[in-house]
């Protein structure tokens, strides 16, 4: 019997805790994040105080959100690139209509869900009844909503933003479901953080324990195969696509209620830094591999090098590098980690 095949029949629970380990997607991202907490820690005075610990969580918690979804759907085998235009439109949907139209604002939040949910399953109809790459439907998706986030914008305000949100009715009530602020060991921590968190141990429920997570990872490994042996598949990417336009919504109104205000080009590039993250928390870009944890910690990442580069009063520009290099090591590594416990890459 050769080596490798002697590794591959022996049971995962008997192997050495290393070999363990190395198969877990989103180890990479823990040590990488363990890094650049310590290293920002060192180098900056505000990075630990508690304003700044809440700051670069709050951060990465917009990014997590976004990032978990966007990591289900990769799992799944696909992309969406509209995901970054959906925070912007799901919360323009509700700033026009309760500040133009005097819509009651839980009813325009509801429609602003409806809207997205709608468009996450158009995309998924599209992908999965035509065969088109998810890069190109959502690529198009992408198009239209930024297109019709500026023009609608422009005419029915005559500006490029919502403003006045505080003023419309319910808005409080509103904003302490989404823009709240929970003292927690001294450190003021916005909502988006819990939010964050739940998001994370819902879709790691989801892949780990329920058997929609073994569809999602069967149809992201072999489409064909899955088909094959009965997994749903057209409903599981389904799921996935309304998943992740259903997670834009939620972003959009953590931002819409957290500064009352939204620009019609709100979330507008931010699709590339959630497959950033996701990519950076394990996920393989061929799909059938990852976690939500690795997405989560790819977020974090990300939220702690934005504000610690600011902290350290470092030129901005220095964070699009740190990304490139980020995206390009982790790419390397997940290949590296592919080939040695046989996932397909």
């Amino acid at each position: 019997m050769s080596s490798a095949a002697a590794v591959r029949e022996t049971p995962l629970a008997s192997r050495p805790l290393g070999a363990r380990l190395i198969r877990r997607p989103e180890v990479g991202a823990l040590v990488a994040a363990v890094a650049i907490f310590l290293f920002f820690s060192i180098i900056t005075d505000a990075f630990l105080t508690p304003a700044g610990v809440a700051t670069w969580l709050y951060s990465a918690s917009l990014f997590g959100i976004m990032a978990v979804a966007v990591a289900m759907l990769m799992i799944g085998g696909e992309f969406d690139l509209s995901a970054g235009a959906m925070t912007g439109t799901t919360a323009l949907t509700v700033g026009v209509l309760t500040t133009q139209w005097d819509v009651n604002i839980w009813l325009a939040m509801l429609l602003a869900l409806i809207l997205a949910l709608g468009i996450g399953a158009l995309n998924a109809v599209l992908v999965v009844r035509t065969g088109l790459p998810s890069f190109i439907i959502t690529l198009a998706t992408f198009f239209i909503l930024q297109g019709i986030n500026l023009a609608v914008t422009k005419l029915v305000t005559g500006s490029v933003a919502i403003q006045g949100m505080s003023a419309v009715s319910g808005f409080d009530q509103g904003k302490m479901l989404f823009g709240s602020k929970i003292s927690l060991l001294g450190v003021d921590l916005k909502v988006s953080i819990f939010w964050w968190l739940a998001v994370t141990a819902v879709a790691t429920w989801v892949l780990l324990r329920a058997r929609q997570g073994n569809w999602i990872f069967a149809v992201g490994g072999a489409d064909r195969s899955a088909r094959q042996m009965g997994v749903p598949v057209f409903r599981t990417k389904l799921g996935l696509f309304m998943t992740t336009a259903g997670a834009g919504w939620l972003v959009g109104m953590l931002q819409l209620f957290d500064v009352s205000t939204v620009q019609a080009t709100s979330g507008i590039g931010q699709e590339f830094i959630y497959i950033i993250c996701a990519v950076v928390g394990g996920c393989l870009l061929t799909g059938g591999y990852g976690s939500a944890i690795g997405a989560a910690l790819g977020a974090l990442i990300y939220g702690m090098t934005l504000q610690g580069i600011v902290f350290a009063q470092w030129d901005n520009n220095w964070l699009k590098a740190f990304l490139g290099v980020m995206l390009l090591a982790a790419v390397l590594v997940n290949l590296l980690v592919s080939k040695r416990v046989g996932v397909r890459s």
